[in-house]
């Protein structure tokens, strides 16, 4: 049997630093988030003459059109700008074919009202509300103990952050927007982190129901030892395919799939080293009384 809870502070001071860094880049940077959030109209021309940011930039200001982002990739032109009409759309092109005197071929062209966005910010929160209510009231009553609950909700918890930490330093450096990809991959990562930790907890309560309620640490202890070689073997396989859908994915799902890489990796260490020492804890505590 292996003393993995002998470490405990350590693992209290990796998750601490790793959630502080996270939580200093949200507050200090935030998001940069997609359409589907904030609203916008998001445009890709095909062009046959060059054009300069500072051309771009000065065009869109004498049109008194906001604009939010834009890259030039050789012949290809991806705007993002405030919420426009069909019209102002329409001239926006004319505009720009008449300052390049040349062709202008739409690839792409969406638009979301902010009002859309809202709604999809709140479902959103709603979403995550409900995802933990839920795991929260079914653990309660699997493991016949709100301590089991409270501890997989943590690591959850502690997941999460770990997450949206990282993809708000992804955002400020890397130019990751934060869309519905993004949700689903947190929603996803919230449901693997309880899944190892429901593995762990029924080890544990396994040893109890056998052996009576002796040292819940060396249960614990045991549980970890006859589970980890199966977690990690189970995490590798899920990473190493992310891995190279992060490296070798397009645009459209490379962001998706490094946000379930961070996910499955503190997904994979949660369960073990927060939700358990957090149950051995709260377990201590409530066998002194």
């Amino acid at each position: 049997m292996v003393n993995f809870l002998r470490y405990k502070l350590i693992y209290l001071i990796i998750s601490l630093s790793v959630i502080s860094v996270g939580l200093f880049s949200i507050f200090k940077w935030g998001y940069s988030y997609s359409i589907d959030f904030v609203g916008g109209t998001n445009l890709e021309y095909k062009i046959n003459k060059n054009i300069t940011k500072t051309d771009l930039t000065k065009l869109f200001k004498d049109q008194k059109i906001k604009l939010i982002d834009m890259k030039i990739n050789k012949n290809n032109l991806v705007i993002r700008t405030e919420a426009l009409n069909e019209k102002k759309e329409s001239l926006l092109k004319s505009v720009l074919e008449k300052k390049i005197s040349g062709k202008i071929t739409v690839l792409k062209s969406e638009t979301v009202g902010p009002i859309l966005g809202k709604e999809t910010m709140n479902k959103t929160l709603t979403a995550s509300l409900l995802a933990i209510c839920g795991i929260l009231i079914y653990m309660s009553f699997a493991f016949k103990g709100f301590n089991y609950a409270f501890s997989a909700v943590i690591a959850m918890i502690h997941d999460f952050l770990v997450v949206i930490g990282c993809y708000s330093i992804l955002s400020h450096f890397w130019g990751a927007q934060v869309d519905t990809m993004f949700v689903t991959a947190v929603l996803t990562t919230m449901t693997f982190s309880v899944h190892d930790t429901i593995v762990i907890f029924d080890k544990i309560r396994e040893y109890i129901k056998e052996e009576g309620k002796g040292n819940i640490e060396d249960y614990a202890n045991k549980a970890l030892t006859q589970t980890m070689v199966r977690s990690v073997n189970n995490s590798m396989t899920i990473i190493f395919m992310l891995l190279a859908l992060s490296l070798l994915g397009g645009d459209t799902i490379k962001y998706f799939a490094l946000t379930l890489l961070i996910g499955t990796i503190t997904g994979s260490y949660s369960s073990p080293f927060v939700a358990t020492p957090i149950l051995v804890w709260l377990e201590r505590r409530k066998n002194k009384r």
